[in-house]
């Protein structure tokens, strides 16, 4: 009986529109017995001014109206589906009805893409790392109590993710602590997994800050091939020129044309002045007049960009080290910060980088870009436990705003797979 008395919303929507079909015919029949009256005086109307006065022009108006109007009379079969919603609607209101509901839906389905948060970016970047961790804590901790031999497991998955061995270790300690021979559920043994990865990278997450004493602040951008590094000053120029800092490019890698052409678009963007060199010029002395440019223009930031080179080669890590002795004779505190760009992809290949690079230029922090394209995010963590350098900022992406500052908590959650922020 509740139900008879109050039906549900859909049975209530359903029988509104059973309803208005039912009332539809009666409306429509008598729409059309009434309609044809009027019509066979238009039509006497019509042809008796055609035949007293040749004023016809005018009125021959209304006669072509007729016709016009039995049109839309022909096209009400097509009509009639929306006016099931309106009966009493008119012929163009309709029409009115049917665009309508279109116009609304793209502007719905466009906003979430535009608003987008940063953490939720940044988790779906990093889903390959946290789903592939998430698969295998689920495989080991779904079967019995924890022992020996499911920490053993759980140690092999984290190394696998490239969260190195002191971290792996780290962690399994943490999750046994307490809990041996008892059963513990996959979601606890992530929390144990966010909650010391936090631990480790928080110290580390320190946003890349300007000396005002200095001036112009040079930062050189140093990496080996393929891992982002025109890109990123490309972008770290775009967050400075929205802070209002003045900003001078020096296109060091003068091996590569494309590099040159791309912080030239950049430049552009930026409205950043872009100092460059013919394809083959000597890359310490473009640094040398880049400098001397951007304290003539009383620059608040100079970006010097340097050619991709592999640690293992001594040549090219020599011209490296050339760079940081010319720019010193300028301004001996220079480069006041050395950026190493390094490609997650690469994996514990990134370990050997950034020791070979912190020895020839004196490494100060870190970017990691490409993380969305990887299932080894985790060596992040590796990293950043061994040699303890800021990390800046990190990419999940192509876009301007892929680009952010590091934020260790952030990080933790995604790596962990958590739906929500850890709170610090």
């Amino acid at each position: 009986m509740s139900k008879d008395k109050k039906p549900g919303f859909f049975n209530r929507l359903l029988g509104n529109l059973l309803g208005s079909k039912e009332k539809e015919p009666e409306k429509e029949a008598k729409a059309e017995t009434e309609k044809p009256k009027p019509k066979p005086k238009a039509k006497a109307a019509a042809k008796k001014p055609a035949a007293k006065t040749k004023k016809a022009p005018a009125k021959k108006a209304p006669a072509a109206k007729k016709p016009a109007a039995k049109k839309p009379a022909a096209k009400k079969p097509a009509a009639k589906k929306p006016a099931r919603k309106k009966p009493a609607a008119e012929d163009m209101a309709p029409a009115e009805a049917v665009a309508a509901p279109p116009a609304p839906e793209p502007q719905t389905e466009a906003e979430p893409k535009k608003t987008k948060g940063w953490f939720s970016r940044l988790r779906d970047g990093l889903s390959k790392t946290s789903g592939k961790l998430t698969e295998n804590i689920t495989a080991i901790f779904t079967r019995r109590k924890l022992d020996s031999e499911m920490l053993q497991e759980l140690e092999d998955a984290l190394i696998q993710a490239d969260l190195g061995v002191d971290m792996a270790m780290r962690i399994t300690q943490e999750v046994a602590r307490g809990r041996y021979n008892t059963e513990i559920a996959p979601e606890e043994v992530r929390a144990v997994l966010g909650a010391e990865v936090a631990k480790v990278l928080e110290p580390m997450a320190q946003p890349l800050t300007l000396d005002s004493a200095n001036r112009p602040h040079v930062i050189l951008v140093v990496g080996v091939n393929g891992t982002g590094k025109t890109t990123t000053i490309g972008k770290l120029s775009h967050h400075f020129a929205q802070e209002g800092k003045s900003v001078v490019i020096a296109a060091g890698d003068t091996f590569r044309a494309a590099a040159i052409d791309q912080l030239q678009i950049w430049g552009e963007r930026t409205g950043a002045p872009v100092v460059s060199g013919n394809v083959g010029a000597d890359a310490a002395g473009l640094a040398y007049d880049a400098l001397t440019q951007a304290r003539e223009r009383g620059a608040d930031v100079l970006l010097i960009d340097t050619a991709g080179r592999l640690q293992n080669k001594a040549d090219l890590m020599e011209e490296l080290a050339k760079i940081v002795r010319v720019v010193k004779k300028i301004d001996e505190s220079a480069p006041h910060s050395v950026l190493l760009v390094l490609d997650a992809t690469t994996g514990q290949n990134a370990v050997a980088q950034a020791q070979a690079f912190q020895d020839i230029a004196g490494v100060t922090g870190i970017i990691m870009t490409k993380l969305d394209g990887t299932a080894r995010g985790g060596i992040l963590v590796a990293i950043a436990e061994k040699f303890a350098l800021p990390i800046h900022a990190i990419g999940v992406g192509e876009t301007v705003d892929d680009l952010r500052a590091f934020d260790a908590y952030d990080f933790a959650a995604a790596i962990a797979g958590a739906e929500e922020e850890i709170d610090a």
